[in-house]
């Protein structure tokens, strides 16, 4: 639906500059003008081109916070508009401050909260806008923006536990291979130009390592091209559906990684599910948003397969065997959930006890991967070692 930008003052004399929702045009005016508004000026806002960005400029931390204190002050009794207004007035990031100006100003359009919210999908996804809709159905947005702000928080320290699993092995492996590249680059010809001058017959290993010293050092920027390529290459891959399906699955599947990336994942799935039917939204709408914040293909895909098997009246447990991707205990308590009625509860237990797991994953992959990366580096400039030590008894037998 087009979205019009206009400016207005209300029946008070407060001047107000925001967006709105409508067909066109007219219908875009009756609205201002059934909220007792004079129009200063109304126009249809230019389509934006959407190009590829780094984040929003407003961490998931300042939301969380905008939503707990949002929700103290629905629960005060404070009207919207007023809460906004405050919450305007203490953001102290500018994009932030930007953002609830413009949903301030769509309200006093005519947009309810959830749509006002919704014309910002970068900043407030698909579940914070189903949720606000379902508070606002139901009369319980203080409730709901709470539920919501836990929500956040929660899954806020769930990605944190995964970055710190994934950051500390990529460093020490990053250190690892600038101690090799500095090795070949600037230590081994040293050594190069000796054996040369000696004209003594070389080991094989020797010959490997000042081949590998050469390579580095003549062709170098053959080879940063080619890495750079091949990281373009791989994230054009990654925008075909069929290559980030099969990708995702892998991942799932790895042997280091799979079992972290499988334990958060299902921590979300069931946080995320758990959330959106506490808060009164249909479970066939529930599962549609989950699948959209799944983080992973391969399981967004098996999310719809559920809601599809739903909607054709299977119970919920049969669907989540079949996709193989949940496990036992999983499966069983959710159909326990189901069969009691509080499914939304139960969910919200699996997914505290995954976040437990996540933890437990985190710790084992660490304590695997650095001995690995301190056998890998230790192995391999052990090898550099004795390849240029090995020419040296040749060396000193010609001297002798």
């Amino acid at each position: 639906m087009p979205v019009f930008k206009y400016k207005a003052v209300s029946s008070t004399g407060q001047s107000f500059d925001g967006q709105l929702e409508a067909k066109n045009i007219d219908e875009a005016r009756g609205m201002l003008i059934r909220k007792k508004m004079t129009i200063q000026s109304i126009k249809k806002k230019p389509t934006e081109i959407n190009l590829p960005s780094i984040g929003t400029g407003i961490s998931a931390k300042e939301i969380a916070r905008f939503t707990r204190q949002f929700s103290a002050m629905s629960n005060a009794g404070l009207p919207i508009i007023q809460s906004l207004s405050i919450l305007e007035q203490q953001a102290t990031n500018p994009t932030l401050k930007n953002v609830i100006n413009k949903v301030t100003g769509s309200i006093n359009g005519g947009s309810s909260l959830a749509d006002a919210l919704a014309l910002h999908p970068k900043v407030f996804d698909r579940l914070y806008v189903h949720m606000v809709a379902a508070g606002e159905a139901g009369g319980i947005l203080d409730g709901i923006l709470m539920r919501l702000a836990d929500y956040q928080e929660a899954n806020e320290r769930l990605k944190r536990k995964v970055k710190k699993a994934m950051t500390y092995p990529a460093m020490v492996a990053v250190v690892a291979i600038l101690v090799v590249i500095i090795m070949l680059t600037f230590v081994i010809p040293q050594f190069t130009s000796i054996f040369s001058d000696a004209g003594i017959a070389l080991p094989w290993p020797t010959r490997v390592v000042m081949g590998l010293s050469d390579l580095i050092r003549d062709k170098f920027l053959i080879w940063f091209t080619f890495l750079i390529a091949l990281v373009v290459a791989f994230r054009y891959m990654l925008n075909i559906p069929k290559f980030r399906l099969i990708f995702d699955g892998t991942l799932l599947k790895s042997p280091l990684f799979g079992d972290l990336l499988t334990k958060s994942t299902i921590a979300r799935f069931s946080r995320t599910l758990g959330t959106l039917l506490n808060a009164g939204v249909a479970i066939t709408d529930a599962l549609t948003v989950t699948a959209k914040t799944a983080g992973n293909t391969k399981v967004e895909q098996s999310i719809m397969y559920i809601q599809r098997s739903i909607t054709g009246g299977k119970p919920i447990a049969d669907p989540m065997i079949e996709t193989k991707i949940f496990p036992p205990m999983v499966v069983q308590m959710t159909a326990v959930g189901e069969k009691t009625g509080g499914l939304g509860n139960m969910l919200i237990k699996v997914a505290d006890f995954y976040d437990e797991e996540v933890d437990a994953a985190v710790d084992t992959l660490t304590s695997m991967i650095e001995p690995l990366i301190i056998v890998f580096l230790g192995g391999f400039i052990g090898f550099i070692l004795v390849a240029m030590y090995m020419p040296m008894f040749s060396l000193s037998d010609a001297v002798g």
